[in-house]
């Protein structure tokens, strides 16, 4: 009996242990993954006028157009994804990207990060790379800083499409829009840095 309940105490410890290193990693990767998105915004789109692609590009767009903080805008429009990705994907993804977007957005409106280049390929490339480590660093945390990726997994489920064809065409239509809005320069450059954030 003695030899049961000390087998249960260690099984029960060595489970806790595991989660505890679990939740710090996952904690520190969603930390290193606010700070490379926040850098990669504002010492280098923000500055220059360029977006990216998904939420994270309406975002940056609406900014742009109305003149709206981007960290207010920032968890506004992933408010709906956060709630459809509670539907698909469960409740621990919904704790873990609440805190990475609102972390996100309390660092943009907190915190400034000098301007590094206002050369636009360097914007477009590194500010691109920065930003796209930030996404896959919360990713790698279990959350997600871009909502985009939630709202391709149930289109991809209703209508039988692939994630990727359905981020293309979400991502064709902001561009277009920046065309419009902003201009034709600045939706190039800024699909170079949607390449650069995608690839990294």
């Amino acid at each position: 009996n003695y030899n049961a309940t000390a087998y249960e105490f260690a099984k029960k410890w060595r489970v806790l242990k595991v989660t505890y290193k679990g939740f710090v990693k996952d904690f520190l990767f969603l930390v290193m993954g606010i700070a490379s998105a926040a850098f990669g915004l504002e010492s280098f789109l923000l500055p220059n006028n360029f977006i990216d692609g998904g939420v994270t590009g309406i975002s940056l767009l609406t900014s742009e157009i109305t003149s709206t903080p981007l960290y207010i805008l920032i968890p506004l429009i992933n408010i709906p994804f956060i709630i459809l990705g509670y539907r698909i994907i469960g409740k621990a993804f919904v704790i873990k990207t609440t805190i990475a977007i609102i972390g996100l957005a309390l660092t943009l409106a907190l915190f400034t990060f000098p301007e590094v280049t206002h050369d636009k390929l360097l914007v477009s490339i590194f500010g691109g790379f920065f930003l796209g480590a930030g996404i896959g660093m919360s990713v790698r945390g279990g959350g997600v800083l871009d909502g985009t990726e939630v709202l391709a997994i149930y289109i991809s489920r209703k209508a039988g499409a692939t994630i990727g064809d359905i981020i293309m065409i979400i991502n064709v239509v902001i561009f277009l829009t920046a065309a419009y809005f902003l201009s034709i320069d600045t939706a190039l450059y800024s699909m170079l840095t949607y390449l650069a954030a995608s690839k990294t």
